[in-house]
């Protein structure tokens, strides 16, 4: 199973969505093992994004995910990565496919509801940057299944 860290951003909880946020991986068929909202300082954001630093995107869009709480969600499958990439569709709201979350949710390049893992890689550094591996669930879920 793959793990990847899925971030509800300022534009989605202040737009009410969070929960059709997570009804939909959950439709697609990723199991949640995670989940805290927080309000994240400057410092955090800047530390998480560092990759971006110096780009002339970047100050706008420290603003923007430190204006508000956001939702932090790891989520597991077997490809997960690519499945939720996939369910989120294109980083710019205004080009993402029909019926992606961005598409129906997202604003723009910025307010585009959600961040979500690009790789392997990152997944595991972006969840460890916001749990620990007590907060990280593991249950099946095949007793609920059937119940």
């Amino acid at each position: 199973m793959e793990r990847t860290c899925v971030i509800v951003k300022p534009d989605g909880v202040g737009k009410k969505v969070v929960g059709a946020v997570l009804q939909r991986f959950e439709n697609e068929g990723l199991k949640l093992v995670a989940m805290k909202m927080v309000k994240p300082n400057r410092s955090v954001m800047e530390q998480f994004y560092a990759v971006h630093a110096g780009k002339s995107f970047f100050e706008p869009f420290i603003q923007f995910v430190t204006s508000g709480p956001i939702v932090v969600t790891v989520w597991e499958a077997s490809v997960a990565i690519q499945k939720v990439r996939g369910i989120i569709g294109a980083t710019n709201a205004k080009e993402a496919a029909p019926g992606t979350l961005r598409n129906l949710h997202g604003t723009d390049n910025r307010r585009n509801l959600v961040h979500a893992s690009d790789s392997a890689e990152n997944a595991a550094r972006e969840i460890e940057f916001f749990f620990t591996p007590l907060e990280l669930m593991q249950y099946d879920l095949t007793d609920w299944e059937k119940a």
